[in-house]
């Protein structure tokens, strides 16, 4: 019992930094791009795709000593920063303004280039 008190921990620790890097990424792609496109979505979408795909290749490998770096940063951290029920809303919203183009692509961004960057994740490990 004593281990899962400990991993709910790690989780919560990990989940507080990911919504606060999730909130603040928002806040500069928004101040960036504006508020046309969801890219703030698609870029911590592509950014938790590719920690998921590097931090999943460590623990596949037996490089991380530790248990406790998956419900930290695997759960945690990465389930608070990706917003993967975001990118479901905006894509909706999208339709229902009428922008089926602008959703498509919201879609296809989403699925291709955070495939890719879990892919790269990997890689990332497997070339160093």
């Amino acid at each position: 019992m004593n281990n899962i008190m400990l991993n709910i921990g790690l989780v919560a620790c990990g989940g507080a930094f990911g919504a606060t890097f999730r909130y603040l990424i928002g806040i500069g792609i928004v101040s960036l791009f504006g508020k046309g496109f969801p890219f703030a979505t698609l870029t911590v979408n592509v950014i938790g795709s590719l920690i998921m795909g590097y931090i999943f290749q460590l623990v596949q490998q037996g490089t991380l000593g530790s248990s406790n770096w998956w419900p930290l940063i695997g759960v945690g951290f990465l389930g608070a920063l990706t917003t993967f029920s975001s990118f479901s809303l905006d894509s909706l919203l999208l339709i229902q303004q009428g922008e089926l183009f602008k959703a498509l692509l919201n879609v296809a961004l989403n699925v291709v280039v955070c495939l890719l960057a879990v892919y790269l994740g990997t890689l990332l490990v497997l070339k160093s």
